[in-house]
């Protein structure tokens, strides 16, 4: 890097239920090309058929074939792609090449929103009810995220993960973003501001 800094590893932004790369379109224009190797990986969830584990075998094989198997990264994950990304790194070997995990307004401890729908069809939205056998799976031993410098940012106003205080991963430090909606994480300035922070972080 010009500044003589270290160079970065690649970063890899995971999006969420019914959602494109293009979510991150407002981050990646204020990081401003400050973290050359990005990955965006388009994810299929258009019904969630599938459960988060197929979707974290998906992304496992965008990683390795756009960085190989080894190269470390950063990886931070909106919505459902923070619990997908956290699967990929607990279930699926990630946490032996993961510098860095961003959870941002992810259900780790599941949301009330899930609690209604069925495993059948809707195996990825059952994953995230609270309770459910995925997280109780990922919280009860965090051994592997205990090496990674892991965060979480949420919204006490968030209406999709019910309640927004469960937003959290269970390490690692927590902050409440002062925006009103879920939405807003990927879109207002201060949630933008404190996420570029702490992305451009040696």
């Amino acid at each position: 890097m010009a500044d003589g800094l270290e160079t970065p590893p690649p970063l890899v932004l995971v999006h969420g239920l019914f959602d494109t790369p293009r979510v991150f379109d407002r981050l990646d224009r204020r990081l401003a090309g400050r973290r050359q190797r990005l990955l965006k990986p388009a994810l299929p969830l258009p019904l969630v058929a599938d459960a988060i584990e197929i979707s974290a075998q998906r992304l496992a094989a965008a990683i390795d074939a756009a960085f190989g198997t080894a190269q470390p990264l950063d990886i931070l994950g909106f919505s459902m792609g923070g619990v997908i990304a956290r699967t990929w790194i607990q279930r699926l070997g990630g946490h032996a090449r993961t510098r860095r995990f961003i959870s941002l307004g992810s259900p780790q401890q599941g949301t009330l929103t899930a609690q209604p729908w069925p495993r059948r069809p809707l195996a990825g939205i059952a994953d995230l009810k609270v309770g459910s056998p995925l997280l109780r799976q990922l919280n009860a031993d965090l051994t592997l995220l205990r090496g990674i410098d892991c965060c979480s940012y949420a919204t006490v106003f968030d209406l999709m993960v019910v309640p927004g205080w469960r937003a959290v991963l269970p390490i690692g430090p927590r902050r409440m973003l002062p925006v009103w909606s879920h939405q807003q994480l990927l879109r207002h300035p201060a949630a933008l501001d404190a996420l570029v922070a702490d992305l451009l972080r040696p």
